[in-house]
């Protein structure tokens, strides 16, 4: 009789171990999403965003090098999220890095990205995040000219360019 007893005891310390545990990851997901201001389920992402944007936006892909619309591109002006519209880069900042992708010194306002440690395809890599609604811009590398030292690497398709008046 003891024994199915112990049984019913450790039955029920697992499932409230278990509802605490789902509880906590729910609330970490919760914060998660509550750092960005932009909600959209992945159906709403895919109906305002080319196949493309929402490849690399939404799934951190990344675009081919040298095949960016934006990768030798000059026009002064703001390059903003593809996905949210939020000011990220500015003409004044890009350069040509020789990667194949577009690339910046700076940020125009750093509460803009979100910084996030990278460890895929086997390497340590800083992933660039928009602020607002999470999306997937590229990494940003130590290796940039003065003054930051930094090279903010991007998809092309992570941006729209919005020409200087």
């Amino acid at each position: 009789m003891r024994f199915p007893l112990f049984i019913a005891m450790a039955a029920i310390l697992f499932s409230l171990t278990t509802q605490k545990g789902m509880a906590q990851e729910m609330s970490k997901e919760k914060s998660r999403e509550t750092t960005h201001k932009v909600f959209k389920t992945d159906a709403e992402w895919q109906s305002c965003l080319s196949p493309e944007a929402f490849a690399v936006t939404r799934k951190k892909g990344t675009e081919r090098p040298f095949s960016g619309k934006y990768y030798d591109f000059w026009q002064k002006g703001v390059y903003v999220c593809v996905a949210c519209g939020s000011k990220l880069f500015s003409s004044e900042t890009k350069y040509d890095s020789g990667s194949g992708w577009p690339s910046y010194w700076d940020v125009i306002d750093k509460k803009a990205v979100v910084l996030k440690k990278d460890y895929s395809l086997g390497m340590e890599r800083t992933e660039i995040l928009c602020a607002t609604c999470g999306a997937h811009l590229g990494h940003v590398f130590k290796d940039g000219p003065p003054p930051t030292g930094l090279r903010y690497c991007i998809n092309s398709v992570a941006l729209k360019f919005i020409p200087e008046k």
